[in-house]
């Protein structure tokens, strides 16, 4: 029997800095729901901003991060836009393929290989 892996770890190339300066860098995102997707169409700032959607969408897929006890679109807002951009390509891996991987090629051999994405930014 297969086991859906559900949550991915990841760690932000620079980290979330809150209120109180702490850095936060270690998180999870769950893969997205189809509710997940279609909720934010309905809030007003998306309407009014279609961009704005990937930031509600983010706050609603990454379930932790670091101390942080809620991700609201505030925090994923206030990220720097390497970890905000990071965080848009683990999106479409994971939803895509199931898993936080990409393919490569070892330039000596040239065998296939997949390498884990976990561990960028560390």
């Amino acid at each position: 029997m297969d086991i859906l892996q559900t949550e991915f770890s990841f760690t932000l190339p620079k980290g979330y800095v809150d209120e109180t300066g702490t850095l936060h860098k270690q998180g999870i995102m769950r893969l997205s729901t189809a509710a997940d997707e279609i909720m934010p169409l309905r809030d007003s700032r998306v309407q009014q901003n279609p961009a704005y959607l990937t930031v509600i969408l983010l706050s609603r897929v990454v379930v932790s991060l670091g101390g942080q006890k809620m991700i609201t679109p505030r925090v994923i807002e206030e990220l720097y836009t390497a970890d905000f951009a990071y965080l848009q390509e683990m999106y479409n891996r994971i939803n895509q393929s199931g898993s936080n991987t990409v393919q490569t090629m070892c330039p000596k051999c040239e065998q296939l290989f997949d390498v884990d994405l976990e561990p960028v930014g560390e």
